[in-house]
């Protein structure tokens, strides 16, 4: 089955037929793509070359068809477990420091997650036309997305917007998804075997992956256009974060000026968002997200080479040929340890 025809534009657009429902169409719609069992979900479905679920399906066209960006537009984008909820609180504190005093911080009584909301988890999740303009309250509008750069709507594309990327290395992603999910997993949903969930890793199968087809499609679009997507690595962030975030800051069009710097307001605004501030703070260790998930969940261990400690030697060697073979001549690495040189 050729996975380009499943996702053209005319699936994208329901109600073509009067008489059919929007729900009635996306049934049709998920019937006709390749499925195959998820990790913590019976079945996961190709839309447009990643996999999904079908909950999901509805706001993800919804967010497809409807959003509208401005060029002052910042969106923050990732692939699941690559530091997501670390990247929304910098970009966060960074694009917005002088709109609130920093012992202030709003941090301190939400969770990144609600005050960079997610556009296709969240945002669009229950509405398909939510009122953008007076749910952000900060201006620039801030958003996130897990959603492939190639089936980003056509206004982000063409807009003058930018996006902040993390990657993560794919080894410690694989162990982190592998844990969160394992929470996650429907209650008659049998658990899968470590060497079955890596195996589906490997080919590609969970919510938004293929992995490395992710990160080199926002890889090659940062290459294009560096002035649009900003490309970081979260080993990078662990390793000069002061530095990562004075580029992250001259990229949103905010850069720090001397006076900041001799104020010591980079390491200020690194402090409160480091794992362990984040992870302590009452507001990330009780609630849920929108979708159910408990807040505490998004937080495990935030280092770089936890993998080693999970991975079998098979599969370490498994994940090295893989690594080379999708990153061949890409002029992308990956940093697998803190100590490690790049691979």
């Amino acid at each position: 089955m050729d996975t380009a025809e499943i996702s053209k534009p005319r699936l994208v657009s329901l109600t073509e037929d009067a008489d059919k429902s929007p729900d009635d169409e996306l049934l049709q719609l998920v019937q006709t793509l390749p499925k195959e069992q998820g990790w913590a979900v019976s079945n996961l479905y190709l839309y447009q070359d990643f996999w999904c679920t079908a909950h999901f399906l509805k706001p993800l066209i919804s967010f497809q068809r409807h959003f509208r960006a401005f060029d002052s537009d910042v969106i923050v984008a990732t692939f699941p477990k690559c530091g997501t909820t670390w990247l929304k609180a910098l970009v966060f504190s960074t694009l917005y420091r002088n709109q609130f005093a920093r012992k202030d911080t709003p941090l301190l009584s939400f969770t990144p997650h609600q005050l960079v909301r997610f556009l296709e988890h969240d945002l669009y999740l229950n509405n398909s036309c939510p009122d953008l303009e007076n749910i952000c309250v900060y201006k620039p509008r801030l958003f996130a997305t897990h959603v492939p750069h190639a089936s980003l709507p056509a206004s982000v594309k063409d807009s003058n917007c930018k996006i902040v990327y993390l990657c993560r290395n794919p080894m410690d992603v694989f162990v982190s998804l592998w844990l969160f999910t394992d929470k996650l997993r429907e209650e008659n949903q049998e658990p899968l075997s470590l060497d079955k969930v890596f195996d589906k890793f490997c080919r590609g199968i969970y919510i938004y992956g293929p992995f490395f087809d992710q990160v080199l499609g926002y890889w090659k679009a940062s290459q294009e256009n560096p002035d649009k997507i900003l490309f970081l690595k979260y080993e990078d962030l662990k390793e000069d974060i002061s530095c990562q975030l004075k580029h992250l800051a001259v990229f949103l069009g905010v850069p720090f000026t001397e006076e900041e710097e001799k104020q010591g307001v980079v390491e200020e605004i690194a402090k409160i968002c480091t794992f362990e501030k984040l992870q302590e703070l009452e507001v990330n260790r009780k609630g849920l997200f929108i979708t159910g998930v408990p807040n505490k969940d998004f937080f495990r261990k935030g280092e770089v080479g936890d993998w080693s400690n999970y991975l079998t030697p098979a599969m370490v060697e498994r994940l090295e040929k893989l690594i080379q073979e999708k990153l061949d001549n890409s002029g992308l690495t990956f940093k697998l340890s803190s100590t490690a040189s790049d691979a």
